[in-house]
């Protein structure tokens, strides 16, 4: 994001999202704040929080798409909630805390996932060499000795585990030199044989350790993933000794997981959650969905009757505070907030007045026009129509959309959203999918090539747009 200026963010959205403008320069400029903050020293730094944005329109304009397509672009932990699934502490429902607990979860595999990518290379050497001394035990260096952990056996014997036994050294210790080379020969050949994937399918029986599971379950009583109780299995992982489990596999399948064991052992996952924390509480992005739904005030019964508490829920977690996390506790402070609704029924003044002030920028997305769905169609990188043309090339049919007909199928698509319910462009999938559904079911026994021009397009949704009944069918 660095290199990045508002008017490239917007130029980048642009080739995934159609339309849109006042609500791409919008999360643009609260992007680059991000980078201006981080460049600020001193006091000032941590006075400056992020402007939270309220997006209003109706659904599939492409408010969701642009929050994910934002977090992408930045590499920043993202999470998209639903309003609707919380409620007012006191009725049964996920809490409002779940949402950032969820954020750093995020946060947490998307450092994992870098961490291994940075120790790829030297978790596969060290995978390669284990899979020859599957193969050529003979060929093995003597491991140093390693002490014998007292606690560990103590703990075994108690629990019906045992601490492993030492490795014996597979050479003599009298071994000539002529002998030591002989092994290592051995050694480097099969290490090239092993690369080019010479004994792939020859089974081994690989020895893989397991955490013993024991039957205490949870302190407390209550959901590690929420914050509370503690999970005794992770509270003395490190002190019970490792279950050892022989299983039979090919050795492409255990080179997989020696891959994955090493680089585990290359991790510092202690510096993983620290940096999935730090990430979260300085560049993470929390999208809420249906925040309409949540709008109304006290008066109401029944479902209605959590409406306002859920929002009272939501606003410490907006306006900043402390969250507890298996991983830590973080700060919401500097976490940038993106609300969205429809407000077809409510409006953003039925929110609580506190909850209106921490949504200082408010975006209306413009209803989608028979252009912007022809934009839609033809123009992203991921376009519909490019999807369609991918995925039945596998089955060797060539379609060819011509322009007539990707201006028949938007008028199409923008007629049946006004004769019954206005689903904005997801309205393309179903008009699409039901347009090429006898070329679907046909393609791996019909391969050839077909012309999706106009009167192609009347000829196979003509009459479903003309009868509002079998509209609805295509919702």
């Amino acid at each position: 994001m660095a290199t990045l200026t508002p008017r490239q963010i917007v130029a980048e959205l642009d080739r995934y999202i159609v339309g849109q403008a006042k609500a791409k320069r919008a999360v643009a400029i609260a992007m680059r704040n991000r980078y201006r903050r981080e460049q600020l020293g001193g006091e000032m730094r941590g006075e400056i929080i992020p402007k939270n944005i309220l997006m209003i329109g109706p659904t599939g304009v492409g408010k969701t798409e642009i929050a994910r397509r934002l977090a992408t672009l930045a590499g920043a932990p993202f999470v998209k909630v639903e309003a609707t699934k919380y409620t007012e502490v006191g009725y049964v429902g996920r809490d409002v805390e779940s949402m950032v607990r969820d954020l750093v979860e995020a946060a947490v595999r998307v450092v994992g996932d870098e961490r291994r990518a940075e120790v790829e290379e030297a978790a596969a050497a060290s995978a390669v060499e284990r899979i020859v001394d599957l193969l050529f035990p003979e060929t093995r260096s003597a491991p140093p000795p390693q002490p014998a952990n007292s606690f560990a056996a103590t703990l075994g014997s108690l629990f019906g585990t045992a601490p492993a036994a030492q490795p014996v050294p597979a050479q003599p210790a009298g071994a000539s030199a002529s002998d030591a080379e002989k092994a290592r020969g051995i050694r480097e050949q099969a290490r090239a044989d092993v690369l080019r994937g010479f004994y792939d399918v020859r089974l081994v029986d690989v020895d893989l350790e397991e955490s013993p599971q024991l039957p205490i379950g949870v302190l407390g009583g209550m959901d590690p993933s929420m914050g509370g109780g503690a999970d005794m299995s992770e509270m003395l992982g490190g002190l019970l000794p490792k279950k050892k489990v022989r299983k039979r596999m090919t050795v492409a399948d255990a080179r997989r997981v020696f891959e994955q064991e090493e680089a585990a052992k290359l991790i510092d996952m202690d510096a993983v959650k620290r940096e999935a924390l730090r990430r979260a509480g300085e560049n993470g992005i929390i999208f809420i969905d249906e925040i309409d739904k949540v709008a109304g005030r006290e008066g109401g019964r029944g479902p209605d009757v959590s409406r306002e508490g859920v929002q009272r829920d939501i606003l410490p977690i907006v306006e900043g505070s402390t969250v507890a996390t298996k991983y830590g506790q973080i700060k919401t402070d500097h976490i940038l907030f993106i609300a969205a609704g429809a407000f077809h029924i409510s409006k953003p003044s039925d929110l609580i007045p506190e909850l209106q002030g921490r949504f200082p920028i408010r975006v209306e997305l413009d209803t989608l026009t028979a252009d912007d769905f022809k934009r839609i169609l033809t123009q992203p990188r991921n376009a519909l129509t490019e999807q369609y043309r991918q995925l039945l090339a596998v089955e060797g049919v060539t379609i060819e959309f011509a322009p007539d007909g990707i201006e028949q199928i938007a008028s199409f698509a923008m007629q049946v959203n006004e004769q019954s319910e206005n689903i904005g462009a997801r309205r393309l999938h179903t008009v699409l999918e039901r347009l090429l559904e006898d070329v679907s079911y046909a393609a791996p026994e019909e391969a050839g090539s077909v012309r999706v021009d106009a009167a192609y397009v009347r000829e196979k949704l003509a009459d479903i747009v003309r009868d509002a009944n079998l509209s609805a069918y295509i919702l």
